[in-house]
């Protein structure tokens, strides 16, 4: 049981529990307070179906215990190259978003490194409350800003659901695995394409700007 606050500020008591292992829409998930873990969510129309099916078609030839990596490692390239209505571009819309994910730092999570992409976002948090509250609590707060606020601020919002329902998680395993996250999470608009060097890209943990 833990004490929480309301939008209005008020004290109320809540019963957050942790579901260890367990799988949703056929992803494993891993839901342990203290955990290092490093998520990634997308918009829903980042990755085109047609292009999740030509996916599903590579990966089933290969040997079950390679899978699971290739798929990740195309979905990573297939993000990557700015597909759908990409509204984090927006310096609004991404600023929201920004806010949303150090809100409950230091209270339910610390925020260890985050990035927004156009089209998904890349963070790396030490958790102490429930893992898919604290993911659904981003998506929801980013999703009904856009909702309200889109059309006034000339968003394009993806056609359907604001965000993809689910969302990737892995666990960090040691201090290595720790370290190339981290770098992967800052470097991910440099390999992209979107700037040189990871200390400019305004929308990341990295960013050294004014």
């Amino acid at each position: 049981m833990v004490v929480c606050t309301n939008e209005q500020g008020l004290f109320f008591m809540a019963i957050v529990s942790h579901k260890g292992w367990y799988t949703a829409r056929k992803l494993p998930h891993f839901d342990v307070p203290h955990t290092l873990q490093f998520i990634t969510f997308r918009l829903g129309d980042a990755l085109p179906q047609s292009v999740l099916r030509e996916l599903r078609k590579k990966t089933c030839r290969l040997p079950a215990d390679q899978r699971a990596r290739s798929q990740r490692e195309n979905i990573e390239y297939w993000l990557d190259q700015g597909l759908g209505c990409c509204v984090l571009r927006c310096s609004e819309m991404a600023e929201v978003l920004r806010e949303s994910l150090v809100f409950h730092h230091g209270r339910r999570y610390e925020l260890v490194a985050w990035c927004i992409m156009p089209n998904h976002v890349h963070v790396v948090i030490e958790p102490t409350y429930s893992l898919p509250r604290i993911v659904q609590g981003w998506k929801s707060y980013s999703a009904r800003w856009a909702l309200m606020h889109g059309s006034k601020s000339g968003l394009t919002l993806p056609y359907g659901q604001f965000w993809m329902r689910g969302y990737w998680d892995r666990y960090i395993r040691d201090v290595r695995h720790y370290q190339a996250a981290v770098l992967y999470v800052h470097q991910n608009p440099v390999k992209a394409g979107l700037c040189k060097r990871a200390e400019d890209w305004r929308w990341s943990s990295a960013y050294k700007g004014a």
